[in-house]
């Protein structure tokens, strides 16, 4: 346990380390550099990548809080611990981190395969932690910073694959806008059914992590496309802004729905038992009293 959490807090170290160095070209060229010289409908404005900032120091405080060593995660099933959520965490940092170094080379295939390894790590990590840890402070250290993080990532994903593409001349790059709008499409599922997944019943609302981020993304990659002299940057700018909207009133209907119903009990619901933690029927009113050998039958006259 001692050296997951150590590989936890070196993880989480390593991202703003490798994104110092990064910058100063210890690498190659930066990541600005590199996405001027390969332009896509799906670039964000610069301002928007300063969301790393906030989500490195989130992720330090999410290493301090696993590095406590007594917080327990449930496994798929919910009936007992495991350290999955410990080797989730420590791979997600871990590509977060050597992707800054893959991109900056530009090996550009490797490099996406990594963001999406990252991705899968991070938001299965979140979902476990969103429900194992769904209210209280605790809530806010541990689910907030994996939902910044993933929520980041489930667009820049995208943003790299449409680099990636423009890289490679696998398709058009003087029409972007056709294979654009299926990537907007993929991206607009995944950013729904994620988000669903980390509002499940019974999640806190550290959970809004994601839809912040991923909302952050798509209004700079609004701006960038509306000052953009590529053919169908407009369009692409108005569909993140829709894609913006439909996810945060998404958010809004699912925390809604999460509110528990504030109505006194009344005599036909079910209470708690003391003794088991179950829902036990509440007494009948009226209900006759047996004697304990005897059936239904009337009780004798005396």
């Amino acid at each position: 346990m001692l050296m997951l959490q150590l590989l936890v807090i070196l993880s989480a170290l390593s991202m703003p380390l490798v994104a110092w160095a990064s910058q100063r070209g210890y690498f190659g060229p930066d990541n600005g550099a590199i996405s001027d010289r390969y332009p896509t409908l799906l670039v964000a404005d610069g301002y928007a990548f300063s969301i790393w900032g906030v989500i490195f120091l989130l992720d330090l405080v999410l290493a301090l809080w696993l590095l406590r060593g007594n917080h327990h995660v449930p496994d798929r099933e919910g009936h007992r611990d495991s350290h999955r959520c410990h080797w989730l965490v420590i791979l997600g940092f871990a590509l977060t981190a050597s992707w800054m170094i893959v991109f900056s080379q530009q090996w550009f295939w490797l490099a996406l395969a990594v963001i999406w390894a990252s991705l899968v790590c991070l938001l299965w990590a979140a979902m476990l932690l969103a429900r194992a840890v769904p209210r209280g402070a605790q809530s806010w250290l541990a689910v907030l910073p994996l939902a910044l993080h993933g929520g980041w990532l489930s667009l820049a994903a995208f943003l790299d694959t449409a680099q990636t593409i423009v890289a490679a001349q696998l398709l058009p790059t003087a029409d972007q806008l056709p294979w654009t709008l299926v990537l907007w499409a993929l991206a607009g599922l995944l950013l729904l059914v994620a988000n669903a997944r980390l509002h499940a019943p019974g999640t806190g609302p550290a959970a809004l992590g994601y839809a912040a981020a991923a909302v952050w993304g798509l209004v700079g990659v609004h701006l960038k496309q509306l000052s953009s002299t590529m053919p169908g940057a407009h369009v692409s700018a108005w569909v993140a802004v829709a894609l913006a909207v439909v996810l945060a009133a998404q958010t809004l209907w699912l925390r809604l729905r999460a509110r528990p119903p504030s109505r006194p009990i009344r005599p036909g619901d079910a209470r708690p038992s003391h003794r088991t933690d179950a829902p036990t029927p509440p007494p009948t009113a009226g209900a006759p009293r047996h004697r304990r050998g005897g059936g239904d039958s009337p009780p004798r006259a005396t």
